[in-house]
């Protein structure tokens, strides 16, 4: 039971003690005043290390908050040269889905382009074009040899009556320009500029579709140089886990969807469940980068890294 002396209420002379004893200052209290210098300032490097070989031409990151970053912030953070964390207030659905839209939204070479079959609906790929912000789409069979493209252009003067009619009523089929697997960017940029198309299918000798490089992407490219990509020439990006019973499937999804970088989002980081939670993604998917925290001292640090994190 407490004594009187504990519960007593405080008064103004204890929080005057309390807060005369250190000195504080504010932003409005400090000025740093310029020095000499011979540095000028194209010549600063900001680069630094997100986590493992993810690296940053600018180092920023934007939060793991639901009124932060979801697929639109994380798509302008790489483009500058920062990353993105999409934050985990959604389903494992939606939250893959994110990723999935960051790293579908710009590319060096699309190796796993999305496509149609002949037999889909106008429907379908009105909803899939508007979904996924593309001009265009591959055509293929069931076996996944390419049989034609749809583009805006096809399709810019129907009707709603043709909704409900297949892609092949529409598509162009014929003297389809392509190009081998292997084809470099500077290539397909020339083909692109002879034929006045937007998008290059790359097939091999068999005609199976193998990629997809499009105008988009390689004016993405000379648009945002210092962009962060992946070994895929995609935009990087990372999402927020949490130490719940679901992490290993909302890793799963997320990984599948090509998810640069898990990141542990806790409060304090130094904790039985974060390292546990760290050495089971780590165990899980090894080729995923782990940044984990909050810590604030050095035996943190010790423990998380001891367990597998990256950062």
């Amino acid at each position: 039971m407490p004594s009187p002396s504990s519960s007593r209420p405080v008064g103004r002379h204890d929080r005057e003690t309390f807060f005369d004893r250190f000195e504080a200052l504010t932003f409005d209290d400090v000025v740093i005043v310029p020095g000499y210098s011979e540095v000028l300032p194209d010549s600063v490097d900001t680069a630094a290390v997100f986590a493992r070989d993810i690296n940053l031409a600018v180092p920023l990151v934007s939060a793991a908050m639901d009124k932060v970053t979801e697929a639109p912030m994380a798509v302008a953070m790489a483009r500058e040269g920062g990353i993105g964390v999409i934050h985990r207030n959604l389903s494992i659905e939606d939250q893959a889905a994110e990723v999935q839209k960051v790293k579908r939204s710009q590319s060096g070479m699309i190796t796993d382009p999305v496509t149609l079959t002949p037999t889909a609906t106008l429907h379908e790929a009105e909803a899939l074009m508007n979904r996924f912000k593309f001009s265009g789409v591959p055509i293929t069979d069931h076996d996944g040899r390419l049989v034609g493209i749809l583009t805006n252009r096809d399709i810019r003067f129907c009707r709603g009556s043709d909704l409900d009619r297949p892609v092949a009523d529409f598509m162009t089929s014929e003297r389809l320009i392509t190009a081998a697997v292997g084809t470099t960017l500077e290539d397909a940029r020339a083909t692109l500029q002879k034929y006045r198309i937007e998008k290059l299918p790359l097939v091999d000798d068999q005609g199976f579709l193998r990629g997809l490089i499009t105008v988009k992407d390689i004016l993405k490219r000379q648009e945002f140089p210092n962009g962060t990509r992946d070994s895929r020439g995609r935009l990087a990006c990372a999402a927020a886990v949490g130490v719940g019973p679901d992490v290993e499937d909302r890793a799963e999804a997320l990984a599948a969807m090509g998810v640069d970088a898990f990141v542990i989002d806790t409060a304090h980081g130094h904790s039985a469940g974060v390292i546990k939670t760290i050495e089971r993604l780590h165990a899980g998917w090894p080729s995923v980068a782990i940044v984990a925290g909050n810590v604030v001292t050095e035996e943190g640090v010790e423990a998380l890294v001891a367990a597998g994190a990256d950062a």
